[in-house]
């Protein structure tokens, strides 16, 4: 509907909807694109908070967009503490440059996670392409550390204004989603934010660790491909019973530790729906990422393929 489009993205909100919809998302590091007004603005209680993890970045059709976006959205802004200056990245020369070798990463699953079958086939082929085509180093491997989805959503509690949602979810609880409703109305304990916060720090080191050895890691995007709506998530995966956010293991883990990561076309399953990969970098790797992911989509192109459109009866389809 768009040529280009910005998302915010606190545990995976840009890349996730470009997984599911065959297109392009990607999250920078933390402090390439300032967040103002966004989480930083403290004259709209409720909607202000998820300081240390939301990412403001780019959805697109193709990496070429993606550079060009960036080249516009990136660098400092006083109004935002964590920004960073510009001027180490040269965006659109990182999507047109060439890749050198690099020593590539790739986990289908964390190691504990639930994956759809139809995703980890196509997110392994995808992988591979990496070797078999692009001359890159691919093993699999993953950094140490546990499932850190409760952490996760512990921090999302600690950095949301939880007076100011509470208000609103008195106004209009109707608005709210039962899961949002739930953690808004918690007695969260201070031992359980810290323990988070610590649980956090474990993971950035387990991960800062594991990147001296790789250039890059591999995931999938998703767990699963796109589901029905009007649920939260699917209930079991390959088999297995999950949580609601069970389908989301993959993109919070780089909001915790900052990294960039991006989101392109995997593959596509048997019934015709997208997959995405997931393409992470070292802290402040936004080149290696964006130079990795141009040249994987030369050799598996995605942006000539578009969705079958359902137009009422009484329009005339017409070409996109």
């Amino acid at each position: 509907m768009a040529p280009i489009a910005l998302g915010s993205d606190g545990g995976g909100s840009i890349r996730i909807p470009a997984a599911l919809c065959g297109i392009v998302g990607f999250k920078p590091s933390m402090g390439r694109v300032p967040l103002y007004p966004g989480c930083r603005d403290e004259r709209f209680p409720g909607f202000s908070g998820w300081e240390s993890i939301e990412h403001i970045g780019p959805i697109t059709r193709t990496i070429g967009d993606v550079a060009l976006v960036m080249s516009v959205i990136a660098g400092p802004d006083p109004r935002d503490r964590h920004s960073i200056p510009a001027g180490d990245v040269d965006w659109r020369a990182s999507a047109a440059g060439k890749m050198r070798r690099l020593r590539l990463a790739f986990t289908p699953d964390w190691g504990y996670a639930a994956v759809d079958s139809e995703v980890r086939e196509i997110c392994t082929r995808a992988a591979w392409t990496f070797e078999r085509q692009l001359g890159c180093d691919v093993e699999e491997a993953r950094p140490e550390f546990a499932d850190a989805s409760a952490a996760f959503e512990t921090l999302v509690a600690l950095e949301s204004d939880l007076t100011g949602m509470r208000r609103l979810l008195q106004g209009d609880r109707q608005a709210f989603s039962p899961d949002l409703a739930a953690m808004i109305e918690r007695s969260w304990t201070a031992v359980e934010f810290t323990d988070a916060i610590v649980a956090r720090k474990k993971i950035v080191n387990a991960v800062w660790r594991f990147m001296q050895r790789y250039d890059l890691l591999l995931t999938p995007t998703v767990a699963v491909p796109a589901f029905e709506l009007g649920i939260a998530g699917p209930p079991s995966i390959d088999g297995k019973d999950v949580s609601p956010q069970g389908w989301t293991p993959f993109t919070h883990i780089m909001n915790l530790t900052g990294q960039p990561a991006i989101s392109v076309p995997a593959g596509w399953t048997r019934s015709g729906l997208p997959v995405g990969l997931q393409i992470c970098g070292p802290h402040l790797g936004d080149e290696v990422v964006l130079r990795a992911a141009a040249a994987y989509e030369a050799v598996a192109p995605w942006s000539d393929r578009w969705p079958p459109l359902t137009f009422p009866h009484t329009a005339p389809r017409q070409s996109l």
